[in-house]
């Protein structure tokens, strides 16, 4: 019934449209056998309620906003899909905005799509930095995801960059390798993630007193397969190329074992190869793609638990800080 109303299942159900609402609107003080009938009845007449006018009445939609760099990376599909499935067992819905980690893209979904539409955004960004955010008007609730681009006004959901990419380099180390390239590095991005994981790489070559070599730390133009076997074949161009490389996420590196293949050699005999953020392309990959694999499915729990906190409070609440732990995944890229 295309124009079914509140009432429509009020009589349906046989009982009055304050108990439709109540049941609606998930009001606790519901019988079972009561919130089944009205239920049903939605069911039967596929009633869907509107939506601006419950944010009218009640200042929350049940919806909320994930903004992403792209939505064909693997690493953000996985993300989005813990993220959505966080907000389903709260029987929240997620819009999804890509931003190409383009600022003013970026800015736009700080401000919000309108006053009324979401209740708060989860937000990855590349571009947005202090500066930029200084005197936008924040329209909701925002939990940051990955390295903090800004101080005290976001929760904020992020692994420990630098223990992880220690960890990535030490692996290299444990298995012989003492010619170890990195590629990742981004000076000139606002965020702090690709500066984290230079520090921790930098910081295993020096426990280990061996040398941080500036030809073997790259700067791809971009985090794709293409970029990564591009740089890769740069790096086998010099006079002593590396014997490991570490990059700093997956597709980075299964672009890379390409340009190895296509020089001739082999992983990881030749050259061994660890990534970031195990993706599932990672383990089907020939060889198996070893990598740091952060707590993706708690990363999109507890951004939305952030997210439920900071609207469930009757007053302003501290911005919070969550780390996600991570585990190293050694397969065949790095087998000895």
């Amino acid at each position: 019934m295309a124009d079914a109303g509140l009432r429509h299942v009020a009589a349906l159900a046989g009982v009055s449209i304050k108990t439709v609402s109540n049941v609606i609107n998930d009001y606790p003080h519901v019988t079972a056998e009561t919130r089944a009938k009205v239920e049903e009845a939605i069911r039967q007449l596929d009633y869907r309620p509107n939506m601006y006018a419950r944010t009218l009445r009640g200042g929350r939609s049940g919806v909320i906003a994930l903004a992403i760099p792209a939505i064909d990376w693997p690493y953000f599909a996985e993300i989005g899909r813990s993220v959505i499935r966080a907000a389903g067992r709260r029987g929240w819905t997620v819009f999804i905005d890509e931003t190409d980690g383009d600022l003013q893209r970026e800015i736009a979904a700080v401000k919000g799509l309108g006053p009324h539409l979401l209740d708060g955004l989860i937000f990855s960004p590349l571009s947005l930095g202090p500066a930029e955010l200084a005197g936008q008007k924040v329209a909701r609730p925002v939990v940051m995801l990955g390295e903090r681009s800004v101080n005290g006004s976001a929760d904020h959901v992020a692994i420990d960059n630098i223990a992880a990419a220690k960890a990535a380099t030490n692996h290299l180390i444990a298995i012989g390798r003492r010619r170890i390239a990195a590629i990742g590095d981004q000076p000139n991005v606002a965020t702090n993630t690709a500066r984290l994981r230079v520090a921790g790489y930098r910081a295993a070559l020096a426990e280990a007193g061996m040398p941080a070599v500036p030809a073997l730390l790259r700067e791809p133009a971009t985090f794709t397969r293409e970029d990564g076997a591009k740089t890769m074949a740069d790096l086998l161009a010099l006079p002593e190329p590396p014997d490991a490389v570490f990059c700093f996420n997956d597709l980075l590196a299964v672009g890379a074992m390409r340009a190895i293949h296509d020089r001739g050699l082999c992983v990881p005999d030749d050259i061994a190869v660890i990534g970031f953020d195990d993706i599932a392309e990672g383990r089907f990959h020939i060889p198996s793609l070893s990598t740091i694999a952060p707590d993706k499915e708690y990363i999109g729990e507890a951004a939305v638990a952030l997210l439920e906190r900071r609207l469930g409070a009757a007053s302003a609440v501290q911005a919070e800080e969550v780390e996600v732990g991570f585990d190293l995944v050694a397969r065949e890229s790095t087998a000895s």
